[in-house]
């Protein structure tokens, strides 16, 4: 029998191709094991942000997910955009998922409305890469989002008021930048103006 030749370049070739093949069939295998995990974890982030923009923070995995369960009553559309029907002692208010661009990616944000479609009753924010310190603040500052609490949407005619400014001159409708942040501030008030202005349209006709 003649003597595998371990060295040339079909056995390293070979040789590779095979570890290639398990390496995959492992990363598959451990993937398809954890993706239910990982898609219940999306799921239940998805619900804390809901219940932060209801004001409602601090609960653990079990405690967001009954709390979820009592104040979310179900999921609506106004046109093609989804919404979320929430009752809060007794009082219905909106949820609406946003969308748009920062300075350096993706950002989103969940903002709760009382039932006359105008005022906030609370935000969250969230985002992809913005610079930690700076723009990250439009998440990780609760005092920021907070600020957004009994703004109104509208002004007196109807037409999408709110925005975040350097200087507010109308505090009915405007929210200061994030300090250091004004480009990432400025897409958060094109995502809120955007946004809003689909599900305010659509939910008062």
């Amino acid at each position: 029998m003649a003597k595998l030749n371990t060295n040339s370049n079909a056995y390293i070739i070979v040789y590779s191709a095979i570890l290639v093949v398990i390496v995959a069939f492992l990363l598959a295998f451990v993937y398809q094991a954890l993706k239910p995990m990982q898609d219940a974890n999306v799921a239940l982030d998805i619900k804390k942000q809901i219940l932060y923009s209801l004001n409602i923070r601090g609960l653990d995995g079990q405690e967001a997910e009954a709390k979820y369960a009592a104040v979310v009553k179900g999921e609506e559309k106004a046109g093609d955009n989804l919404y979320y029907n929430c009752e809060i002692d007794g009082k219905q208010k909106y949820v609406f998922p946003l969308k748009g661009m920062g300075l350096w990616g993706g950002i989103s944000g969940f903002i709760a409305v009382d039932d006359d479609l105008n005022t906030i009753y609370g935000a969250y924010f969230n985002h992809e890469s913005e610079t930690a310190g700076l723009g990250a603040e439009i998440k990780d500052s609760q005092a920021w989002q907070e600020k957004f609490i009994g703004k109104k949407i509208c002004d007196e005619q109807g037409q999408i008021a709110i925005n975040i400014v350097k200087k507010v001159e109308k505090p009915d409708y405007e929210v200061d930048v994030v300090t250091g942040a004004t480009l990432t501030s400025n897409g958060v008030a094109d995502m809120l103006r955007d946004g809003l202005k689909k599900y305010v349209e659509q939910l008062k006709k």
